[in-house]
């Protein structure tokens, strides 16, 4: 019998469309609070969390679709992805992105609605919330992995509380608009964006689910009795 906590990460998955259903600033709270609680070394709790809805999220997405629309070049302060992408994790990144695509019905070709879906990131694909997370840029690099903790906890916290969420890495690529629009201090580094609300069931691209390796191929057992 699986326990709860089994049934939330089970559950849990990334949303890239939403009703128009709004978030109360209470039930926020309580699910930065509960972010914050994650581990970090020597309790530095890096990163911060700026929440936008309403009128001040439509600002930040018009910045953005305007800077996309003007051609500013993307600019990135750290590299997601490995450079370059190694054979056979490409292999995972491309069969990810036609299971999107075969979603929402667009075909392998389809360039334009491609880009299209892909600029849904800086909508915030429609949700009634969006977060900044952005970080200390004198932070070190053991900083983003205590970041990434906190915001694994604000998924799950999310998730438990009823909500949907999806993690906007392609943000940071636009990293210097986000940082003009709110005024951000100079040294904070935009890490991503978080897309929050209700999920929209009936929108086909949510039923996409990606797959996980099996336990063998990513862990090794050491001094374990192997009949145990």
């Amino acid at each position: 019998m699986q326990s709860e906590f089994e049934k939330l990460l089970a559950r849990r998955r990334s949303i890239r469309s939403f009703t128009g259903e709004p978030v109360e600033r209470a039930k926020i709270e309580k699910i930065l609070r509960l972010a914050r609680t994650a581990p970090s070394g020597a309790n530095l709790q890096p990163g911060r969390f700026h929440v936008l809805t309403g009128a001040a999220l439509d600002g930040l997405v018009q910045s953005l679709k305007s800077a996309i629309a003007a051609g500013e070049p993307q600019s990135r302060e750290y590299s997601y992805f490995p450079e370059p992408m190694p054979k056979e994790l490409k292999s995972r990144q491309v069969a990810a992105g036609y299971a999107l695509y075969a979603a929402l019905g667009i075909e392998r070709r389809d360039i334009e609605a491609r880009r299209h879906q892909f600029e849904r990131n800086y909508e915030f694909f429609g949700a009634p919330v969006g977060i900044v997370v952005t970080i200390d840029r004198a932070m070190g690099k053991g900083c983003f992995m205590d970041l990434g903790m906190s915001l694994m906890a604000l998924l799950l916290a999310a998730e438990d509380q009823g909500y949907a969420t999806s993690g906007i890495g392609a943000l940071a690529q636009y990293g210097p608009v986000v940082h003009r629009h709110l005024e951000l201090p100079e040294g904070e580094m935009v890490v991503c964006g978080i897309a929050l609300g209700v999920a929209d069931k009936d929108a086909p691209v949510n039923r996409v689910r990606t797959e996980r390796d099996d336990l063998p191929v990513f862990t090794r057992f050491h001094g374990f009795d192997i009949s145990s």
